[in-house]
């Protein structure tokens, strides 16, 4: 049974949308065809036009193919890169933790 779709918000959407603008964008700057990239992509040209489109079906898989396809495959190294959230609350953690030890010696 398909699992039910997630509701997007629409700042989320609107991240989305960019990001297929750009993979069109890359596309046609390289002179591709939509039909050319999907088959390097190993992917049907409806696919590719869902990514580019930024339909909420679309898996991060098909994008990472999509990429490699565009030789834009380094930027996915970019997903998450700087955590600067995730670090400040590590940060909080460890220096609630020393402060605790410190009173405990």
């Amino acid at each position: 049974m398909p699992s039910k779709p997630q509701p997007i918000f629409p700042s989320e959407q609107k991240i989305l949308v960019n990001l297929g603008e750009r993979i069109r964008l890359a596309r046609l700057r390289r002179g591709l065809s939509a039909e050319t990239v999907a088959e390097r992509s190993s992917i049907s040209r409806m696919t590719l036009h869902r990514a580019e489109k930024r339909l909420p079906a679309v898996a991060l898989g098909t994008y990472f193919r999509i990429m490699v396809a565009l030789q834009l495959q380094d930027d996915f190294n970019l997903l998450a890169k700087d955590d600067v959230l995730g670090r400040r609350l590590q940060d909080i953690a460890l220096s609630k933790t020393r402060r605790h030890e410190g009173q405990s010696n």
